[in-house]
């Protein structure tokens, strides 16, 4: 059975997938290829952001030790964060940002569907939100990946090449544990095949209509859900969190 260290694993892992993705996506704001999208993206990464900070002030509550949702996000070191490798990367360019976002969307998408029935009132309230915004963020990106992946020779060419440089990292999405086999057992994640089914049937549709090969999710580049990050995830953290480091306990 699950407890609340579980609880508070999981927690932690959805809330860093989600506000190191959110980060991620809010470096496009004024750099995106069109207005709309200047627009859209950063308010995606709101999205995201927001679900982080549910996360992690339930965490707070869970561990009741005087820390704030504010801790969890600007005064942790690189190795205590559990977020899936993939949400660390550099953005690259549009193409590469779109298809992580829309694979990280289709994923989370049968996730948060699950997690509506969660055993805990708190994260199935929230799911009902959740849910909503990722069928968004999976409609959003797939009209871009089909965009792109059947536009031209240039944008088909740089969307294989996202594609090639996603796939190592693909796999981390679909790993187990001893702590994710517990919160499935206690009704705190949903089964891991219908996530998986709903993923593959998402994505096969959209590849499909964008031209672009059949996905092959294999096992590849892993160790963020155990707090091993890339280089990359310093630089990321240096910036976010430089604020609340060079100016301890400041509010907005």
């Amino acid at each position: 059975m699950a407890d609340r260290d579980d609880l508070l694993a999981l927690l932690l892992r959805i809330g860093d997938d989600h506000l190191i993705l959110g980060h991620r996506l809010s470096e496009w704001c004024g750099h995106a290829p069109m207005l709309e999208e200047d627009l859209a993206l950063p308010n995606m990464a709101l999205d995201l952001i927001g679900t982080a900070r549910m996360c992690y002030g339930y965490a707070a509550e869970i561990e009741g030790d005087g820390r704030s949702e504010d801790d969890y996000a600007f005064l942790r070191d690189g190795t205590a964060f559990r977020h899936m490798l993939m949400v660390e990367r550099p953005n690259g360019d549009f193409a590469f940002t779109i298809l992580r976002q829309f694979l990280f969307a289709a994923y989370m998408h049968p996730v948060w569907d699950g997690l509506t029935a969660a055993a805990d009132q708190r994260l199935a309230e929230h799911a009902g939100k959740a849910v909503k915004e990722m069928a968004y963020h999976v409609r959003h990106g797939g009209e871009w990946v089909v965009r792109l992946g059947d536009g031209t020779e240039e944008s088909a060419d740089r969307m294989l090449a996202a594609l090639a440089d996603l796939g190592p990292y693909l796999g981390e999405m679909f790993e187990r544990d001893e702590t994710s086999d517990r919160l499935v057992a206690a009704g705190l994640l949903p089964d891991p095949a219908v996530v998986r089914a709903a993923f593959d049937s998402t994505v096969a549709r959209t590849f499909a209509m964008a031209q672009l090969p059949p996905l092959d999710v294999t096992a590849g580049i892993s160790g963020g859900r155990r707090g091993r990050h890339g280089e990359v995830l310093g630089h990321l953290l240096a910036e976010m969190q430089f604020m609340q480091r060079a100016y301890p306990g400041l509010t907005w």
